[in-house]
C-alpha cells in the first residue's frame, strides 16, 4: 500500500496538516544546493567571496537565504508559520568542479519539521548568486537541491537517506 499523503483529506481536498496534538521537540534540517558555474565566475573569486557591482555575492546570498527561510510559509502553501531559532549557511567553492555548494541549516523547538525552510534557504541563496553573477555570464546551472539531514520528528534522515 502506498504511503498516504498527509496534505490531502478524505475528500481529496488539500489541507494543512494538524499538528495541534504533537509534542514540541528540537528540530533540525540541513539542505544543500549546487550552482555549476562558468570559469569566468571563479576568476572573480577573491578572499572567499565574489565581488560584483551589486556587492559581495556570498554575503548577500546568505542574507537572502535567511530571509527566505523566515518566509517559507508565505510561499509554500501548507507549510506552518514557524519561529526559526537558528539559521546558518556555509558556502564552499570547488573550482576544480566549477561548483558553488550552499548548505543551509535550520533549527527550531517545535511541532513540525524545518526541511522546507532549509531547502528554501539553500535554493534562494543559489538564485541570489545567479542573479548577482549574471552580469558576468548566464552560463550557470542551479542543481542538486536536496535534504541532507533531518531530525527531531518521526523520521530521521542522515546523509540524504532515511
Amino acid at each position: 500500500m502506498a504511503p498516504k499523503l498527509n496534505h490531502i483529506d478524505e475528500k481529496n481536498n488539500p489541507k494543512m496538516v494538524d499538528v495541534s496534538e504533537k509534542g514540541v521537540t528540537h528540530r533540525l534540517a540541513i539542505a544543500s544546493c549546487e550552482l555549476k558555474c562558468d570559469p569566468l565566475i571563479f576568476e572573480q573569486l577573491s578572499n572567499g567571496d565574489i565581488k560584483t557591482k551589486k556587492g559581495p555575492v556570498f554575503h548577500t546570498a546568505i542574507i537572502a537565504g535567511t530571509m527566505a527561510v523566515k518566509k517559507t510559509s508565505d510561499i509554500i502553501p501548507f507549510c506552518h508559520p514557524l519561529s526559526v531559532e537558528a539559521c546558518d549557511f556555509e558556502i564552499k567553492t570547488r573550482e576544480d568542479l566549477q561548483l558553488i555548494i550552499i548548505r543551509c541549516s535550520v533549527k527550531i523547538s517545535g511541532k513540525t519539521g524545518v526541511e522546507m525552510e532549509a531547502l528554501t534557504g539553500a535554493t534562494v541563496a543559489a538564485l541570489t548568486i545567479y542573479d548577482m553573477c549574471k552580469a558576468i555570464t548566464h552560463n550557470m546551472i542551479i542543481k542538486e537541491a536536496k535534504l541532507i539531514e533531518k531530525s527531531g520528528g518521526k523520521r530521521v534522515i542522515k546523509e540524504g537517506k532515511e
